[in-house]
């Protein structure tokens, strides 16, 4: 009566399915998080690029109405605009202003067609420039 003990083929063919899956589970979790990884690596370097820009924009040459674009890092295309900036306030002396605001609005884009429907970041400040009496 020695009768032996051990898996049949059945359990094992069930314990490599569970753990097949499991496996695949675990690999797709990873990849996905290696994606969002690199999607935010990206996003990252675009508010670098868009701050950069901002903050050189009326640095190097006076603040005035313009637009430029250029390509950064043979990924990231980029538009600066310049526009002045109207605002209305209720009993205000506008003889009394000695300045004059500029809207600047920075977007950086990217993807596979960055011009249409690529990601892209926007940032919008605004500029105090003394207004030249």
């Amino acid at each position: 009566m020695n009768r032996q003990r051990g898996f049949s083929l059945l359990e094992i063919l069930i314990a490599f399915s569970i753990l097949a899956l499991s496996l695949g589970i675990l690999l797709k979790i990873f990849s996905a998080g290696v994606n969002t990884a690199g999607v935010a690596e990206e996003y990252t370097a675009a508010v670098q690029i868009a701050e950069s820009l901002m903050a050189q924009t009326g640095i190097e040459a006076p603040l005035k109405p313009s637009e430029a674009t250029g390509l950064e890092n043979e990924k990231y295309h980029w538009r600066v605009s310049v526009s002045p900036f109207q605002f209305t306030a209720e009993n205000l002396d506008v003889t009394a202003i000695t300045a004059v605001l500029f809207k600047i609005k920075v977007v950086v884009s990217w993807g596979e067609d960055a011009r249409a429907a690529g990601r892209q970041v926007e940032l919008t400040t605004l500029k105090l420039v003394n207004k030249v009496l």
